[in-house]
């Protein structure tokens, strides 16, 4: 019965997430302590497979940008209250993804909720921002990045992501660093023509390409 309760208890965690209610979200991570129960495994079943079937209703198109950023607020709530008590990040011996927008380019709310979702799998995840310098894609491809997120919005900037494959290339660093490219413009065709090992279209696609290059598929 209390394993039971314990499930139920993470399935409410993530309904919350997924219903965008970060009072709810609160409360039942303090149930969560209260209880002595793993913050852990309440991180990880409950905030992230939240986050996650949020996920999965943005690629089918079943919510919008701002219904995600509500329910990461949701889950940062959770995750500020649950994290102190963790015995280690969710999912720590899971890779480290860069993720950065390319140089000319300042729309970031794409780069944002890819980094929510990336998180919520258990990823440690370094933002680069957005206007990123290709000397900063390389930088952080230097310092254990397994994997790079590009992103872009605008077809003019387009090319330069193929000078970060270019540039990694020419620094030695791949294939020990993985490039996924994404944003509205790029297309799967164009990810093979510049030599990228991933295309996603979406936040969610994202985690399942960052899963594959990593070796670290979750099921």
């Amino acid at each position: 019965m209390e394993g039971m309760a314990e499930r139920d208890l993470f399935a409410q965690l993530a309904e919350a997430v997924n219903t965008m209610k970060p009072e709810r979200v609160a409360e039942l991570a303090r149930q969560v302590l209260e209880q002595g129960l793993s913050a852990q495994d309440a991180i990880t079943l409950g905030l992230a497979a939240g986050m996650r079937r949020m996920g999965e209703k943005f690629a089918a198109k079943e919510c919008f940008v701002p219904e995600v950023l509500l329910a990461s607020k949701a889950m940062y709530v959770g995750f500020d209250i649950l994290s102190n008590a963790a015995s280690h990040k969710p999912q720590a011996s899971r890779a480290k993804v860069a993720l950065g927008v390319v140089q000319g380019d300042i729309h970031d709310i794409g780069k944002n909720i890819v980094k929510v979702m990336v998180q919520a799998a258990g990823f440690e995840v370094v933002d680069l921002g957005r206007n990123v310098p290709l000397p900063e894609f390389v930088k952080a491809a230097e310092n254990g990045v397994s994997v790079l997120g590009v992103s872009t919005l605008m077809t003019t900037t387009m090319p330069r992501m193929g000078k970060v494959v270019e540039a990694l290339d020419k620094a030695g660093l791949r294939p020990g660093v993985r490039v996924i490219v994404g944003g509205a413009p790029v297309t799967s065709q164009f990810a093979r023509n510049i030599g990228a090992d991933a295309f996603a279209p979406d936040a969610h696609s994202a985690v399942l390409e960052i899963e594959k290059l990593t070796g670290q598929v979750s099921r």
